[in-house]
């Protein structure tokens, strides 16, 4: 486009001498060519000054952007001197001044969308991936590895790097804004290192990396006074639109320099935090050992295995002075890891065997280590979230009752797993944002320091940075941590270069706080994040082992000797209102229904301990995944902490299922009074003692008895029997339920109907007549029986006829008379009893004959014969005598 601007330009040129133009034609020829170049002209002007038009209404992808700036000049300032080029060839011409005006723009647009890949001085990247020694001193050399690559679109050629060395960096701000800074920048940047110690580069396409090595004398580097100076390396090289000498990428880094040794030396105490997130449950095997139930394994496995996380934790903090910071909860979880365990398999409620004991015995060994002789610091149990307390869980009953038992638990676990006694007076909320509100939830607990961060306790009033101490009354302490220090190694430090430059920064600032004022001495503070990377973990070491040698200006100091140091009189000792808490920090807090599940949780927790008769081995499990539901590993993690305290609730109330009352079907009650057999089942390995059952009627005319106590043996049932009785007939709704010996009720009540069908009482008493005489009956044939003894032979011979022929059975003393029955014999003896051995006593005689006399009977000798006659005759009752009809009036046995 430029070489169509300068073209036009030359065009427009005065004609020479004689009417000749540049070209030496005359004649119509040139004029008519002239016209011809005037159209085109000004067609081609209307074009360029369109262009920009076009440019921002069509607005073109990325990708024709990058097209067009790759056509376009390098800069703005190159584009204006080939425009101004052309100007000089037609100053008299308005349209070339135009087209100029139209270049212009289009290179300034140009220039924009070419940044993005790198122009002027960040044409290329310089990283510095590492500085040795981190702190120099006289007689060192200094050497500096790194990589240069060229993120232009043109080649770089003629290349040379170049150590610059920059002005003394005198505030602590100084160094925060010299590490956000891009590109070069004149006099800030510094000079030149003198002396030989540039190394040249080849051609270097787009888009290609060199790496390099620069070893440079401290006594070349002229540094002055103690401080912080700034180091960088620049590359100079060309491009085939500038061949010339031009800084076109440089990369930096900070260089503490002390001469001597410090007088007065800052105690700087670093925090080492082993914390990771939750993963047992409460849910335990039936086995006597209580086999513990994790969610999964694998996260936990890979952090601690070598080369993971905890590993590299332990393994660096081993040789560093520190002051280890431990989550009760995960040496807890570990050391049961050493030992058999099991597994949830997702989606199921089967376990499977978990598989990192090598992992968990090889981790906690090298931990009981490393922690022996220093200071550890205990958590409570699963590092409470204090802040969502503080402003979400404080109103809810119950929330802050188990900070204290947490923090006994903490002190505990960590002292019998490490075998040491750990501190527990100190309180850390999350990222060391305070307010008032709190601070009163972390003393609630019994600590009496709380770990603040300096960005939330600001100390506006003070040109320097205090100790770390500051009173805050009731005998508590804020120990208010370096913002700075304990942020410096957030982010990837993944990137070898952005490890060392976050590790001298570090240095550099740590420094810069010990040069404020270099007549006392101070107490630092430094808490970093809660979950260091591995990468992290690394750079923070390096950091660390950079301030341990001799002639620095720090030595490390415990934390409690930080909580004992005298405060400064400036600093503030106010904390600030719950209004001031970071609204970033707000948005990942629990919510209020997470601890209204958490006190619904407890409450059913407490109702069914009281019926177990082994809590022990309920109350624990449950009690810590209750403490584990509040952590602070939940930020940023809502769906997980859901998960979890789902999980535990639903756990729970399948145990309390487990005891519960069988449904019964409607039942029938005939008569007044009935029995109601009620069944309580228990699911349980253990056995329950502690409930009451209670049957209530819906009707005031039953009664259903009163209240059992309930004790059924693991995994038997019970079935308990209520004496009911009932006034009216009639339908009721009985209602079952259990209670606690509070009076609570205990799981959910077991309905059914009973029916009452009630019998009258002259029905009752004809029912009991026809049964009394039922039994008399069989009294009377039972004593007959016996009376009458065996049965007769029918085999024998019939006896023979009376004497007198007649067979008539007639006394001879005319007792009865003759062809007549006697009354006494037939109504008393024959009829009734059927006796044939015609023996009855005179008391028989006379029950059985209302008027006969007994005494009579008993003493007439000729009685037994006629009743022996009578026996006979009976005896051959149904023989014909003779063949001849009886007459009128003769009697005839049968």
């Amino acid at each position: 486009m430029d070489e169509r601007v300068a073209e036009a330009a030359e065009s427009q040129a005065p004609p020479g001498p004689g009417g000749t133009n540049r070209t030496g034609e005359t004649g119509a020829a040139p004029r008519a060519r002239k016209r011809s170049r005037l159209w085109n002209r000004r067609a081609a002007t209307l074009v360029l000054v369109a262009l920009p038009v076009l440019a921002g209404i069509l607005a073109p992808s990325p990708v024709i952007a990058a097209s067009s700036a790759a056509a376009a000049p390098a800069t703005a300032a190159e584009a204006a001197s080939k425009a101004t080029a052309s100007s000089k060839a037609a100053a008299s011409s308005k349209i070339a001044a135009g087209s100029t005006i139209a270049a212009d723009a289009k290179a300034k647009a140009g220039s924009k969308t070419t940044a993005r890949s790198g122009t002027g001085s960040r044409s290329a990247e310089v990283s510095l991936n590492e500085v040795t020694p981190s702190v120099p001193k006289a007689g060192d050399t200094l050497t500096l590895t790194g990589t240069v690559t060229n993120t232009s679109r043109s080649t770089l050629s003629a290349g040379r790097l170049n150590p610059r060395i920059g002005p003394t960096l005198n505030s602590r701000s100084a160094i925060e804004q010299a590490s956000r800074r891009k590109g070069y920048l004149s006099g800030a940047d510094g000079n030149e290192v003198a002396g030989k110690h540039s190394v040249k580069l080849s051609g270097m396409a787009p888009g290609v990396t060199r790496s390099f090595t620069l070893k440079i004398p401290v006594s070349d580097l002229d540094l002055g006074p103690n401080g912080v100076y700034q180091l960088g390396v620049s590359l100079t090289a060309h491009t085939r639109a500038r061949p010339y000498d031009q800084i076109l990428g440089i990369g930096r880094t900070f260089l503490p320099w002390q001469r001597s040794d410090a007088r007065h030396k800052s105690q700087l105490t670093y925090l080492w935090p082993l914390i990771s997130t939750p993963r047992l449950t409460a849910r335990t095997e039936s086995d006597e050992q209580q086999t513990p139930v994790l969610r999964d394994d694998e996260p936990l496995i890979k952090e601690l295995r070598p080369g993971g996380r905890l590993q590299q934790m332990v393994e660096l903090g081993d040789d560093l002075p520190i002051t280890w910071v431990i989550d009760p909860d995960l040496v807890a979880t570990v050391d049961m890891m050493t030992r058999r365990y099991r597994v949830e398999k997702p989606g199921t409620d089967e376990t499977k065997a978990g598989k990192g004991q090598e992992y968990a015995s090889r981790w906690l060994n090298d931990l009981q280590k490393a922690v022996r002789g220093e200071e550890v610091v205990a958590l409570p149990f699963a590092d409470p979230d204090l802040a969502s307390l503080a402003h979400r869980g404080k109103d809810v009953r119950g929330a802050l009752s188990s900070l204290g038992s947490a923090t006994t638990l903490g002190r505990r676990a960590v002292g019998t797993v490490l075998h040491i006694k750990p501190s527990t007076d100190f309180a850390w909320p999350y990222e060391g944002a305070v307010d008032s509100s709190i601070v009163d939830v972390a003393t609630s607990a019994g600590a009496h320091n709380v770990i603040a961060r300096s960005d939330s306790v600001r100390d506006s009033g003070l040109s320097y940075s205090p100790t770390a101490a500051r009173p805050i009354g009731s005998g508590n302490t804020a120990l208010v941590a370096d913002a700075r220090l304990s942020t410096a190694f957030r982010g990837d430090m993944s990137r070898s270069d952005a490890s060392s430059r976050a590790v001298q920064q570090f240095v550099a600032q740590s420094l810069a706080l010990s040069s404020q004022v270099p007549d006392r001495t101070r107490s630092v503070v430094v808490a970093p994040q809660r979950t260091p990377s591995v990468s992290q973990a690394q750079a923070m070491a390096e950091g660390i082992q950079a301030l341990t040698g001799s002639g620095r200006w720090t030595q490390a100091g415990s934390l409690s000797d930080a909580a004992e140091a005298e405060p400064d009189p400036g600093a503030q000792n106010r904390m600030p209102s719950p209004a001031s808490y970071p609204a970033s920090l707000r948005k990942t807090e629990l919510p209020t229904s997470a601890f209204e599940q958490v006190r619904r949780t407890k409450e059913t927790l407490d109702d069914f301990k009281v019926i177990l008769s082994r809590a022990d081995r309920v109350v624990p499990p449950f009690g810590n995944a209750i403490d584990r539901e509040v952590s602070n590993s939940w930020r940023g993690d809502s769906r997980g902490a859901t998960g979890y305290r789902n999980g535990v609730q639903r756990y729970l109330l399948s145990l309390k299922r487990g005891v519960r009352l069988i449904q019964k079907s409607d039942i029938t009650l005939s008569g007044r009074e009935a029995t109601i057999p009620v069944t309580v089942q228990n699911n349980l390995f253990q056995h329950v003692d502690g409930l009451d059952l209670e049957l209530r009627s819906s009707r005031i005319g039953l009664d259903v008895g009163e209240v059992k106590r309930v004790r059924v043996d693991g995994e038997h049932s019970q079935s308990l029997k209520f004496d009911a009785a009932a006034k009216t007939n009639g339908r009721a709704s009985v209602v079952a339920q259990l209670y606690t010996k509070e009076g609570k009720p205990y799981g959910k009540p077991m309905k059914f109907q009973v029916h009452v069908t009630s019998i009258t009482s002259t029905v009752l008493l004809v029912i009991a007549g026809g049964v009394l005489l039922m039994v008399l009956a069989g009294i009377r044939m039972y004593t007959q029986r016996k009376r009458t003894g065996p049965p007769p032979d029918p085999d024998a011979p019939l006896e023979l006829p009376d004497e007198d022929g007649d067979g008539d059975g007639d006394t001879e003393d005319g007792s009865g008379e003759k062809g007549e029955p006697d009354d006494e014999d037939e109504s008393g003896d024959q009829d009734e009893s059927g006796d044939e051995s015609g023996n009855k006593s005179g008391d028989e005689d006379k029950s059985g004959d209302e008027e006969g006399s007994g005494d009579e009977d008993a003493g007439d000798p000729k009685d037994g014969k006629a009743r022996g006659a009578d026996a006979a005759g009976d005896g051959a009752d149904t023989v014909r005598q003779n063949n001849n009809p009886p007459g009128a009036g003769e009697k005839v046995d049968r």
